[in-house]
């Protein structure tokens, strides 16, 4: 898709830094209408529209769906690490929960949320992670792993149940991205990750609902 081709209503959450700002930015460039979530007022790229959240708190990601006009793409974006405690032989259960809240189940709430505002089809992108690969056995950061693998469980659901809807649900797998969360030795530039992804959310059609793709557009499998 070629910049200022078309005109979508976008929401992404976590619009604050890395990729959901990356995007943001990328969005309006697009001529996109932007709406994007953000913990303080202010952190906001200039041009969107903010909307305050908690992505723990699933009332409030109600509240925002009910607000909201027409959505033709929402991006689940907004997501945390975990606690520094998170291998299987010793983990921070709290933590642990707390990074399933964040990121398994606000996606999840998020596009509940946003599906009133999709009644005429739609498409909902969640980024998920190559670290919740069922062949990447590696067991650090395991609360971010297996929160990452949950969530592309929920939203392969969530594409089979939204089929006769005709919106088109999928997974995308970043990369390695130079972000606050994956380091300045990271192998990816957010603003490249950025445009491939408005690139699927732009396009992405029946075929590949319920499918997990790299940013790049290409199968990532889960």
């Amino acid at each position: 898709m070629q910049e200022n081709e078309g005109s979508l209503h976008i929401v992404i959450t976590g619009v604050g830094r890395g990729i959901g700002r990356a995007m943001a930015i990328a969005a309006l460039a697009r001529g996109w209408k932007v709406s994007g979530t953000v913990r303080q007022l202010g952190d906001a790229p200039r041009g969107a529209e903010e909307l305050l959240a908690d992505m723990r708190d699933r009332n409030r990601l109600l509240a925002i769906g009910a607000q909201l006009g027409p959505v033709d793409v929402l991006i689940n974006n907004a997501g945390v690490i975990g606690p520094d405690r998170q291998t299987t032989l010793d983990m921070d259960y709290d933590g642990f929960a707390e990074t399933l809240l964040v990121n398994t189940l606000a996606p999840l709430a998020m596009a509940q949320a946003v599906l009133p505002k999709m009644p005429g089809g739609g498409r909902i992108l969640t980024i998920s992670s190559q670290m919740a690969w069922m062949g990447y056995a590696k067991s650090d950061r395991m609360a971010y792993r297996a929160s990452k693998s949950a969530v592309n469980k929920v939203m392969q659901g969530l594409a089979t149940d939204l089929r006769d809807r005709q919106i088109a649900v999928a997974l995308i797998d970043p990369g390695w991205v130079r972000t606050d969360m994956g380091g300045t030795e990271a192998d990816e530039d957010a603003a490249q990750v950025a445009r491939g992804i408005l690139d699927i959310a732009g396009t992405l059609d029946m075929a590949r609902t319920g499918h997990f793709l790299r940013w790049t557009g290409e199968e990532r499998g889960f």
